[in-house]
């Protein structure tokens, strides 16, 4: 067979494109340890949740804590009856008692402005996020007292639940008593 003028000598059509393709793996290979040496050495580690201002955290976490010590008062692990209006009714109050203490404790929340700038833009969005969550809990309410005792439907932004994305800003901020209680999962 003849080599073509523009091939090496000792080269054959098909080595060339076996060298080419060994040449496109090894690069492929690299180039995918580069990019995970860069996530794992120098990529940022902080999360886009994370603010500043730590005194504010501690003092959300202080008031989360008393919200929780006001919900655990009203506890009641008695059953609910679906078919029985009086304890619906119960069942409503009680959470109706518990959201508002939640409420109290956004407001309070609320008027405590964090320090720095990005905990300053990032609150009021979590804020609005937990009211849209305490609006969920009074929609459900309204549904108890209707007579139906139907399975908590909560807010999806971003195809999230938004008591997930509450979680998560007050976990990265170290604020454990402010995620959203799980007391309407049943």
């Amino acid at each position: 067979m003849a080599v073509p003028a523009h091939m090496p000598p000792n080269s054959t059509p098909k080595s060339l494109g076996r060298r080419i393709a060994q040449i496109l793996i090894i690069a492929s290979l690299v180039f995918i340890g580069a990019m995970w040496f860069y996530a794992f050495v120098f990529a940022p580690k902080e999360s886009i949740n994370k603010i500043k201002d730590e005194q504010w955290a501690q003092r959300s976490q202080v008031r989360c804590e008393q919200a929780i010590g006001e919900r655990y008062a009203l506890m009641d692990l008695n059953r609910v009856d679906k078919k029985d209006p009086t304890s619906l009714a119960i069942r409503a109050d009680l959470v109706d008692k518990a959201t508002d203490a939640l409420e109290r404790m956004v407001d309070d929340l609320a008027v405590d402005t964090p320090n720095d700038p990005k905990g300053q833009a990032l609150v009021p969005m979590w804020i609005a996020d937990y009211r849209t969550y305490l609006q969920d809990r009074r929609d459900y309410v309204r549904e108890m007292r209707q007579g139906r005792l139907p399975i908590f439907a909560e807010t999806q932004v971003d195809r999230v639940p938004v008591s997930e994305r509450i979680g998560k800003f007050a976990r990265e901020n170290r604020m454990r008593a402010c995620q959203p209680p799980v007391d309407l999962v049943t």
